[in-house]
């Protein structure tokens, strides 16, 4: 298999986890666990509106991917959004976590494969 046939599998992978959890897991509040997590750490008074626009601004993230607009600054981005998320409900609520503390292996993995993405991968046209 081709890097740039890599980059894209990978480029579609990374885009479909920003699209499950802003779409399926927010908006769409499939996965209440989500609004709940909000609601802990900013609190509930506003916790479905601000879910919304978080799974919003997720969604937007995703078709940033896609896009290939400015590749290693949206890797850089995603990589402190992701870091800083899961730094917060490590701390905060890791009893709301779908696997508690051990969330913050599969966030270093993502990360992980971003960075690999976005720096060390032929990028595709």
């Amino acid at each position: 298999m081709t890097k740039s046939r890599i980059n894209k599998i990978l480029t579609y992978f990374i885009a479909t986890v920003w699209i499950a959890n802003g779409l399926f897991c927010k908006v769409l509040d499939l996965v209440p666990r989500h609004e709940q997590i909000i609601a802990r750490i900013l609190g509930g008074g506003f916790s479905r509106p601000l879910t919304i626009l978080i799974g919003l601004s997720e969604i937007i993230i995703a078709v940033w991917i896609l896009s290939g607009y400015k590749k290693k600054f949206i890797a850089i981005t995603q990589i402190v959004v992701v870091a800083t998320m899961n730094t917060l409900e490590f701390i905060l609520v890791p009893d709301l976590l779908l696997w508690g503390k051990f969330n913050s292996l599969f966030a270093l993995i993502f990360i992980i494969i971003v960075y690999y993405n976005a720096f060390y991968q032929k990028q595709f046209k």
